[in-house]
């Protein structure tokens, strides 16, 4: 199953120029068969999916609802939570990356750094804090291994990183145009259905 695990739509992340079925029409064409809703620090644009899309247009796509958390210390943390779990504290941006872990994993949920070596403040290791974070690698489920939105180097530097932590990688267009849209997935095995299915 061909996934973009880094999606960004109008209806959630003020900085998308792209609706939620334009995205997916254009996934669709590039023969994907699910995306991931990780806006900014909130579930709007899935929710608009959830209440205006979801069983009425594009039953054979799959669309999941993660979120790009901001974290205080530690730059942008993708997660994503079981289909059953709702947590307002994570639309309020600005934890600890260390209690943004402990919520997530107490909940049953996944979460890894996105584009952990791009742009310096949002990313894992261009924080200031870096030394102190790094401790917190082997606390991750994965990282964002291929980010369509990143330079080469930095796409390496997730790699290595990702090899000497042991952790799984996703890949993510981080689209926020329609240019962008499908350069990076991620391939999945098995059939996915919902969130649950995904972690």
């Amino acid at each position: 199953m061909k996934i973009d695990m880094h999606c960004h739509v109008k209806e959630g992340s003020i900085d998308s120029r792209v609706g939620i079925e334009e995205y997916i029409e254009i996934l669709k064409k590039k023969g994907f068969q699910g995306m991931v809703i990780t806006d900014h620090d909130t579930y709007n644009g899935y929710r608009y999916w959830k209440e205006n899309i979801k069983g009425k247009k594009h039953t054979d796509f799959v669309v999941l609802k993660g979120i790009e958390y901001d974290t205080r210390d530690a730059g942008h943390i993708l997660v994503i939570m079981p289909e059953t779990i709702k947590l307002k504290i994570l639309e309020l941006r600005g934890l600890p990356v260390q209690i943004l872990i402990d919520i997530v994993h107490k909940n049953g949920g996944i979460l890894g750094p996105a584009h952990p070596c791009g742009e310096k403040y949002l990313s894992f290791t261009n924080t200031l804090k870096k030394r102190n974070q790094m401790a917190v690698m082997n606390q991750f489920d994965f990282l964002e291994g291929f980010n369509a939105c990143e330079s080469v180097e930095s796409n390496h530097c997730a790699k290595v990183l990702a090899e000497m932590y042991a952790l799984p990688t996703f890949g993510g267009s981080d689209a926020h145009k329609t240019d962008c849209i499908g350069m990076a997935y991620t391939d999945i095995p098995e059939q996915i259905h919902c969130e649950s299915d995904l972690i």
